[in-house]
């Protein structure tokens, strides 16, 4: 598999293709790829993916509120392991951005040998969204494109889109978001020094820090997580807040406790993935009281993650 940029990528040759941002990489777009890849050597052409470097609404509407759920390197390492022959990293600029779709479609054509396109089920594409399917069929029709609908995801969550996806991390479901996604939702980070309260009441924490800004956080609160950290999967519990019981500020923090772990780890990539939420961010009236709820915590979170190893 070949992962090409615009500028390199003329030399793929005549293949099939799918077009779109597929950020999370969720069970929809693994059933969209699964059948171009299925349907393109059917037809002896490649399977190519056309993805763009940036989401179009942190693009043209420099919306700060907009959050991914992947960064680029994740989502074509998501996208390779679904078997592409070839994926094409698009910039996408505010010119590309008034193409029509007959005129896009036009371009993937002539300069990446595009000689058939699948479509994505519900997707629009190009500046004109009001058209849909049939008219890409006809777009096709008069470019010499085969153009053809991809089969509908009808898992136990249909449907699924990163949208939804995003609104559930948004609201602390993370396991309805892994149902969608067919993996836990990860944040990728490194250890970084805090406020070092956490090994005063016997639950040492390791301070995530460097994490993508434009990624989407779990709503604050408690969670059951695994981790990777030197080399290791490791069990443990994250709280993603503002430390309200230590009065630490308004300051955001990424706190995670590491079961049976105590080593060095500052200055290392860590990463967390979202098994389950345990409970909302509240203030305790005393450190006592915060020490027996995150024994509580760490109970549960043992059980639950016990239940998906």
């Amino acid at each position: 598999m070949i992962i090409h940029h615009s500028a390199d990528a003329a030399q793929i040759g005549p293949c099939m293709a799918t077009i779109g941002i597929f950020d999370g990489v969720h069970l929809g777009h693994a059933t969209l790829v699964s059948a171009l890849c299925e349907q393109a050597h059917e037809r002896g052409l490649k399977a190519v993916v056309f993805t763009f470097a940036h989401h179009p609404r942190m693009v043209l509407s420099h919306d700060p509120r907009f959050k991914m759920l992947q960064p680029l390197d994740d989502r074509l390492n998501c996208l390779e392991a679904l078997g592409t022959d070839a994926i094409v990293v698009m910039p996408f600029t505010p010119e590309l951005s008034l193409l029509d779709s007959r005129a896009f479609m036009t371009l993937l054509r002539d300069t990446y040998g595009m000689q058939a396109l699948m479509v994505g089920y519900n997707h629009h594409f190009g500046h004109n969204r009001d058209e849909g399917f049939a008219q890409y069929v006809e777009h096709g029709r008069d470019l010499g494109i085969d153009v053809v609908k991809a089969p509908e995801y009808l898992g136990e969550y249909a449907p699924v889109s990163s949208s939804i996806i995003r609104g559930l991390i948004n609201a602390g479901k993370v396991v309805d978001a892994m149902h969608c996604m067919g993996r836990p939702y990860r944040l990728e980070g490194r250890v970084v020094h805090g406020f070092h309260n956490g090994r005063g009441i016997g639950f040492p924490t390791a301070n995530v820090g460097d994490i993508d800004p434009n990624l989407i956080l779990p709503h604050t609160g408690a969670y059951a997580v695994m981790v990777d950290v030197a080399g290791q999967r490791l069990q443990g519990m994250v709280n993603i807040g503002h430390r309200p019981t230590f009065d630490n500020g308004r300051q955001l923090s990424i706190e995670v406790n590491i079961f049976d772990f105590d080593d060095d780890i500052y200055g290392q990539d860590i990463a967390l993935d979202f098994m389950g939420f345990l409970r909302l961010e509240f203030k305790m009236v005393s450190i006592d009281e915060l020490r027996q709820q995150l024994t509580r915590d760490r109970e549960k979170a043992r059980k639950l993650l016990s239940l998906h190893n």
